[in-house]
């Protein structure tokens, strides 16, 4: 393991077009950390979150992941991380069992079926292994796709709006899921609108706002009402 954070962003921008998406902003996430990013839509989050993913070139700045630049070593931090979005990436015509096993052949997991196994029963589908993904709801397509996305046992996890479309109860599971992921030692940067998750399950939390951070700070002692005014106040005064 390389030393220093799991993530480190100094200066980063963004410009699409005429567009700037993101305007000097700098991250640095400790090891085992679990960031949650607020944000108005247009601000920049998914645009940062997909540079770190190794998805999108930042335009400016530097940018490194388990001490590799997602530029120059964007293939051994595609090995670090793990993606998860409110877009599942499941095949409906396959199996649980089968898409697992798709995935993990592209990442040349050796034990294949052990490993698929122990992370359905993670995530608690062990008895839906052969069943089709079509016909799962939205919370269990959601569970199947961190299965997907830990099985190559990241040590970081990128999550881009993962509660969107899940009813209160799936919500409920999946903040499990992610507390328990987090319990782990891994390190977690999740984006989302649900400020009641993502500040239970954070460390530490951040509002950006055109491009820009507005705020940082550590979630001891704050409650939801109050960072809910606090995201208020920013989104109004820009």
């Amino acid at each position: 393991m390389r030393e220093g954070p799991a993530i480190e962003a100094v200066g980063v921008t963004k410009t699409f077009g005429g567009t700037r998406a993101l305007r000097g902003v700098d991250l640095r996430v400790e090891r085992g950390d679990f960031l949650s990013i607020f944000g108005p839509n247009g601000a920049g989050k998914s645009t940062l979150l997909g540079i770190l993913a190794t998805l999108v070139r930042p335009t400016s700045g530097s940018v490194r992941v388990e001490g590799w630049d997602v530029r120059e070593d964007a293939h051994q931090v595609r090995g670090k991380i793990g993606v998860i979005s409110h877009q599942t990436l499941i095949y409906d015509d396959l199996t649980a069992y089968e898409n697992l096993c798709f995935y993990g052949r592209m990442y040349g997991l050796r034990d294949l079926g052990g490993r698929v196994e122990r992370a359905l029963a993670q995530v608690g589908l062990a008895g839906r292994g052969h069943d089709r993904a079509g016909g799962f709801s939205r919370g269990m397509k959601q569970r199947l796709s961190i299965a997907r996305s830990t099985l190559h046992a990241p040590s970081v996890l990128l999550l881009d709006e993962p509660f969107t479309g899940l009813d209160p109860s799936a919500s409920d599971m999946l903040s499990g899921l992610l507390g328990a992921l987090k319990g782990e030692g891994r390190t977690v940067v999740m984006i989302t609108h649900d400020i009641a998750h993502g500040l239970d399950l954070a460390d530490r939390v951040a509002l950006l706002v055109q491009g820009r951070w507005v705020y940082q700070q550590a979630t001891k002692g704050l409650d939801p009402a109050q960072l809910k005014a606090i995201y208020e106040q920013h989104v109004q005064a820009v």
